[in-house]
């Protein structure tokens, strides 16, 4: 990778982390995680990839129904060894998600295995979709 092109990935990274709206406290480079969200009549589904992270290097925040996400990676040097070239950089993760008032907000559940971190993000009984039977009259 040249550096011309290194310093667009980094300047689309930095825009997209602006566009999100993170202020960054730690001075490390930080990536917004892919994610898929699946939808169901009982909730929602999170999955991030997040690689690197463990239970104990995420940090899951809720504050004004904005749902945020941060992993904390940190790089492993091989030790004795020198790197020669990298086709992937190491840093951060951070992401929010709004979340709408049909969210059970107290029953959130969150589980971290192989660097992917699963939200599932309940919805309320009243939001719930259901059928509503039909009479003949």
């Amino acid at each position: 990778m040249t550096e011309e092109q290194a310093l667009q990935v980094q300047d689309t990274e930095k825009r997209e982390l602006d566009l999100a709206g993170a202020e960054r406290t730690r001075d490390r480079l930080a990536f917004v995680p892919r994610a898929d969200i699946y939808e169901t009549n009982e909730g929602i589904t999170v999955l991030a990839d997040m690689p690197g992270v463990d239970e104990s290097t995420v940090d899951i925040t809720l504050e004004s129904n904005v749902l945020t996400i941060r992993g904390y990676v940190d790089p492993v040097e091989p030790e004795g060894r020198s790197l020669a070239f990298s086709e992937y950089r190491v840093g951060d993760y951070e992401r929010a998600f709004s979340l709408s008032d049909q969210i059970d907000q107290d029953a959130i559940d969150a589980l971290v295995k192989d660097g992917v971190l699963r939200l599932h993000l309940p919805k309320i009984t009243e939001a719930r979709k259901r059928t509503i039977a039909i009479r003949a009259g």
